[in-house]
Order: structure tokens, then sequence, then C-alpha cells
């Protein structure tokens, strides 16, 4: 991989990792058109590692005020004092976050007949060189967008407010399954369909955005730390300058992208996303379906595998 190559993968990753977009599918995409295939474990450790750091820096506060709040939790809880109903906020959202977090495992369940776990089919389908399946997620990812665009505008209408402040155990959930889609099928957006379950629900846009990235936190963590043996253990395919400029990329642009997108939901333009997820999702679509037809990749004329 060029140096080129890998600012270009760090630039997708880190836009499309918080943007509702998917950046999995988009992943898939870029490498799909230039011909690239990246089988580097090192490389997309490192990628993940870039856009931990932005969220980390973004929400630096607010795991601050997690962290301290978690060991008073512990403290309430050992000493008798802790109660459910007097939970704080921040609290509240500690639990929130686990309950989230716990549909997680799912993913680690065998697939009888196989040999394989849920989450093996998620690198089966990003590198098997067809693209459909990424087009038909990105049209369920314009879709949940859409719903949660309507679903926010119903509640302030009815409510005459911008929805509710704090989770519920369901609304938790129903957020965790969310994720455990877009951890599988490449072209869901994790960000997009957390945050649209969310505002079905009923919740606030700018906490249903926040829980959404704090929730992504644990989940890129955990996906660093169990590829991180993998990574060690392959041989090095990738110099280190490539390495460095991928992972600096995706740090930088992730951050942007937060902060555009936090933007874009108080200036209510998440329309954008349902436009443009929709209309890239379609042309996937008739792109895969032509070189199903033609029997080869139409950007680089290799064969499909």
């Amino acid at each position: 991989m060029s140096l080129l190559e890998a600012i270009i993968q760090g630039i997708i990753q880190g836009a499309t990792e918080f943007l509702p977009v998917s950046s999995s599918g988009h992943l898939t995409l870029s490498q799909h058109v230039m011909g690239v295939q990246v089988e580097s474990i090192l490389f997309d450790v490192l990628l993940h590692f870039g856009t931990l750091m932005a969220v980390v820096f973004v929400y630096h506060k607010l795991i601050g005020r997690l962290i301290v709040e978690c060991f008073r939790l512990i403290k309430a809880v050992v000493t008798g004092k802790f109660q459910w109903s007097q939970r704080s906020d921040d609290q509240n959202l500690l639990f929130m976050l686990l309950l989230g977090l716990a549909p997680l495992f799912l993913l680690f369940l065998p697939v009888p007949g196989t040999g394989q776990q849920i989450k093996d089919f998620a690198d089966q389908w990003s590198t098997d060189g067809d693209i459909v399946l990424e087009g038909v997620a990105l049209l369920v990812t314009s879709l949940l967008l859409a719903l949660g665009i309507f679903a926010a505008k119903r509640t302030q209408k009815l409510s005459q407010s911008q929805g509710r402040e704090q989770y519920r155990v369901r609304d938790a959930l129903f957020v965790g399954v969310t994720q455990c889609f877009a951890a599988v099928f490449p072209g869901l957006s994790r960000s997009g369909s957390t945050l649209s379950v969310g505002l079905l629900c009923g919740i606030n846009r700018q906490k249903a955005l926040d829980y959404s990235f704090v929730l992504g936190i644990p989940a890129i963590l955990a996906a660093v730390v169990l590829s991180v043996g993998d990574a060690i253990h392959e041989p090095v395919q990738i110099g280190t300058a490539p390495l460095v400029a991928g992972v600096v990329t995706a740090a930088v642009v992730g951050f942007l992208a937060i902060k555009l997108f936090k933007w874009m939901v108080t200036a209510n333009k998440m329309h954008l996303f349902v436009w443009y997820t929709l209309l890239l999702g379609i042309a996937t679509i008739i792109v895969g379906l032509i070189e199903h037809s033609m029997g080869i990749n139409v950007f680089t004329g290799m064969p499909l595998r």
C-alpha cells in the first residue's frame, strides 16, 4: 500500500466511522474501486485506534465524569446507600451504556453448520468482492435515518419538547441490538442506526447522538483488543510511513467528523445523509448487479472472486 492509499483509507475511516454513512461500507467500496485489498490486520487495528482517539478527545470531559461516577457508584453499592430511584443522570447513563453493550456478546454466538461465529460474517461479506449487500445495507441506513428524523419531528410536535433526556432500559437494549446488526452488515452505519433508534424511542437529538458516540468507544476498543493478538503475529505487509499516515489521518478526520455531525444534528441537516446513503446505495446495487452479469470488477477489470 502506498502512502497516498493509506491516507485515503484514513480519511474514509475517520469520516465515515462517525458520520452516519457506514465506515465498513465505504472502506469496502473504496477498496473495490481502487482494486486495493487491505489484508493487514495491523493497519485495520491502527485505523480504528485513530478514530478511538478522536472520540475520546471530543468526549473526554464526559468520559472523565463517568469514570468518577463509576467509583462513587461502586462505593454506594458496597455501603448499601445506592437507590435506583435516586440515581443521578451520570449514573443512569452508566447503566444504560452497560445495557447497550450487553447485546454485543450475541456476536460471539456460533452459527450452526458453519463453524463460524456471527461476527465472522462481517469480514466474509466485506471481502467477498460482491458489493450488492453493501448497497442494500446503505438503503437500510437511509431508511433508518429518515425514520429517525420523522420520529424527532413528531416527538417535538406532540410534546412541544425536544424529547426525553434519559435513556430507559428498553431504549438501551434496542440501541444495543441495532449496534450488533451494524457490526455484521457492511454498509449499515453504526452511528446512524443507533442514533436513529434513539430518536425512534423519543430521546432528545443531542442526547441520542452523545449516547451513540460514547457507546461506540467500548465497541471500537473491544474490536481493537480482539484483533491485537492476530496483528502482532502477522507479517508486516505495510511500511511504517503508511501506517503512521493512516492512523494520524483517521484521528484528525474523525475529530472533524464528530464536530461536523454534532453541528448538523443541531442544525436539522440530517436529511443530507438520507439522500446521500439512498443515492449511493442505489448506485452500488446497480454496479454490483452489472458486475454479476459481466463477472468482473468494472473498475479494475479483474474477475470477481
